[in-house]
């Protein structure tokens, strides 16, 4: 991604009324304190936040609005800090353009009742109640967008010692962290798609409309002549980072294990050439050896490159890079998946894919196997084998939808120890909390795929964020 725009850009303001000032004695400074502890909650050396200070007038509301668009925000956040016209907060959404979040946070539990009560002036007591009142205006508000049809999000809580709340910001931030890096990466498209799968057929145009990706049309016969031109230099130091990497099997050939190297040293230039961030190849290679050869050594480099946070699909498979991108900038992995069979007897179903592997996620180190043949497709050679780490685990499948181009289809569960099918390609046994049979039933009934991204920890919620950010539809299976 372009390194000028690696810095999520935050709009924050907070609404206000300016006929309050003068009436309330300290209401104003008090609420700029709470938009400044806002703002420091926020901020991090990889966020920009753009603080538009107390919005309190449609004028200053116009003026936000374009302050918004000079400062090219990606999302706008919204603190309601007392009552505020719904006229006040429509221009700057109008002109902002992004998503908007509002914060509805109450500085205290609860106001103290007693000691409140016991105040002499009631013009004081009215005042801090004001500075108590954020959730006041947001039916209003509400009613506004709705009637418009303008989309917008909320969190409610306290402004101080709400964990829950601040984590929900936060899941926020990182949804648009994920729009902005999708906005700004390069998906490079090598070969083509495997023959008969017509579920992984994808627009194209889709894909750049409503995830932002600029595609690169890739050449096969480059990487194989950038294979053929690698240093043999290079070649061995490739060689020495494998056995760092990975658990090299003592029956991998080493005229094999050469040519995975050379094949990986030319994925290294091919990506930094093409300033690539996600890819997703498929080619037999047939009748030309040179194309072949890179072909069929090609799993080791993808892996380490999907390990370095570009995820590489096999298949041509667009949709699931795509998916396997986000459980990366996520933290979570994204390796590739799909059924392999299920176990009735363990009510677990087992899920794995050929092809690259995430060590980010993997059960101890990724095992490099030799295969006389890769099943179903040209050629033979090394191969990489991992469980993904046991504990909780989500599922993410990109799925074309007829209302918004995609839905995120996501799925919690658990990896688990116990036997895997040692075979030379990424597999583990899964677990899910409705039960194998049902779990299969409702995920097939939702249309996606046969293939898609795992990844650890529980993301369900933080990746409906990501759909409602990117204005995709959204369905979790429980």
């Amino acid at each position: 991604m372009n390194n000028n725009y690696k810095h999520l850009r935050v709009g924050l303001l907070g609404l206000g009324l300016e006929a309050y000032w003068e009436q309330f004695d300290g209401l104003e400074a008090k609420l700029l304190g709470y938009l400044a502890e806002v703002e420091q909650r926020i901020t991090r050396p990889t966020r920009e936040v753009v603080n538009l200070g107390l919005v309190d007038t449609t004028a200053k509301s116009v003026e936000a609005g374009h302050s918004c668009r000079r400062n090219d925000i990606d999302i706008l956040l919204i603190y309601v800090t007392t009552y505020a016209l719904s006229a006040t907060v429509l221009p700057v959404i109008l002109r902002a353009k992004v998503p908007v979040v509002f914060l509805n946070l109450q500085p205290a539990p609860a106001i103290e009742y007693e000691s409140f009560n016991q105040m002499t002036s009631r013009t004081a007591m009215t005042g801090e109640w004001l500075a108590h009142c954020s959730s006041c205006p947001m039916p209003e508000i509400a009613n506004v967008l709705t009637r418009l049809d303008m989309s917008f999000h909320q969190v409610t809580g306290m402004l101080y010692d709400d964990p829950e709340c601040w984590n929900e910001v936060e899941e926020w931030l990182r949804a648009a962290e994920v729009g902005s890096a999708l906005a700004h990466s390069r998906l490079g498209l090598m070969g083509h798609y495997y023959s008969g799968m017509l579920d992984i057929a994808t627009d194209l145009t889709q894909v750049s409309g409503r995830f932002g990706i600029q595609l690169e049309m890739l050449e096969v016969d480059e990487l194989s002549q950038m294979r053929t031109d690698s240093a043999e230099s290079a070649v061995q130091e490739k060689l020495h980072e494998f056995r760092e990497f990975f658990d090299v099997d003592a029956n991998c050939s080493p005229v094999e294990l050469a040519d995975a190297a050379r094949t990986a040293v030319a994925l290294d230039r091919f990506v930094c050439n093409h300033d690539l961030d996600l890819m997703a190849y498929f080619y037999k290679g047939s009748g030309i050896s040179e194309n072949e050869a890179t072909m069929s050594s090609i799993i080791l480099g993808t892996s380490m490159l999907t390990g370095r946070n570009i995820p590489v699909a096999g298949e041509y498979e667009v949709k699931n890079v795509i998916a396997m991108k986000i459980m990366d900038l996520l933290g979570a992995g994204g390796s590739f998946t799909e059924y392999y069979a299920m176990d009735f007897a363990s009510d677990l179903v087992l899920m794995g894919h050929d092809g690259p592997g995430h060590i980010g996620i993997a059960q101890g180190k990724i095992k490099v196997r030799p295969l006389q043949v890769y099943h179903g497709k040209v050629g033979k050679g090394l191969s990489v084998e991992m469980s993904v780490k046991h504990g909780p685990v989500t599922l993410l499948s990109v799925v074309e939808d007829r209302a918004r181009g995609f839905k995120l289809l996501v799925a919690e569960g658990d990896s688990v120890a116990g036997r895997i099918l040692e075979i030379g390609n990424t597999n583990s046994r899964y677990r899910f909390p409705q039960g194998a049979r049902r779990f299969v039933e409702q995920w097939n009934a939702q249309g996606p795929a046969h293939h898609c991204a795992v990844g650890v920890g529980h993301l369900a919620a933080q990746l409906e964020k990501i759909a409602l950010f990117l204005n995709l539809g959204f369905a979790r299976i429980q």
